[in-house]
């Protein structure tokens, strides 16, 4: 997210995003994705998502591979209102009621749930109050306009912040959870 409150430029770039990482960021990143055993995505950015951590794995010398391969091996859950069966790789679909979907997800034994986007779908989920804990990755960057998770929502949205760890590439993650 950008400092002023974008996940996107209005075309979906991330041109702006700052990918520097250090190992601290890298194990919180890590640690982060080890505690979930489901991710949760809109059908528009899928694609992309899954075409990326597919070419990652595709070489071992790839300095993305251990990620990617975790990326790609855990179960994914895409919602789609338009999709009839799933093309990717460990994939299903949720084509019912967003809130009905999710929690029967949160339901179900297991580890945390994860979302990556897109912010439409992300914006969706904050509008129904459907996220317990938000990880912003705040990037040392303003960009005017684009796309908005907090965007959709009615009124306030009030969050209390669990902590805020900074990295030395400019990133700050603000961990939150709803107040």
């Amino acid at each position: 997210m950008s400092v002023d409150g974008f996940v996107g430029r209005q075309n979906g770039d991330l041109d702006w995003m700052t990918w520097d990482m250090d190992d601290k960021s890298a194990n919180y990143i890590n640690e982060l994705t080890d505690s979930v055993d489901t991710i949760l995505m809109g059908r528009k950015m899928t694609d992309g998502f899954i075409s990326h951590w597919t070419n990652a794995i595709s070489d071992p010398g790839n300095p993305e591979y251990a990620f990617g391969k975790k990326m790609i091996d855990k179960p994914k859950v895409v919602f789609s209102k338009t999709l009839k069966k799933s093309e990717w790789i460990n994939t299903s679909l949720a084509t019912g009621d967003l809130k009905d979907e999710v929690n029967k997800l949160k339901e179900q034994t297991g580890k945390d749930i994860i979302v990556y986007g897109g912010a439409a779908f992300v914006s969706s989920l904050i509008k129904n109050n459907l996220i317990d804990e938000y990880h912003l990755f705040i990037h040392p960057a303003a960009i005017g306009s684009g796309l908005a998770i907090f965007g959709g929502v009615n009124g306030l949205h009030k969050l209390k912040l669990v902590k805020s760890i900074p990295f030395k590439y400019g990133v700050v993650v603000n961990q939150y959870e709803p107040k």
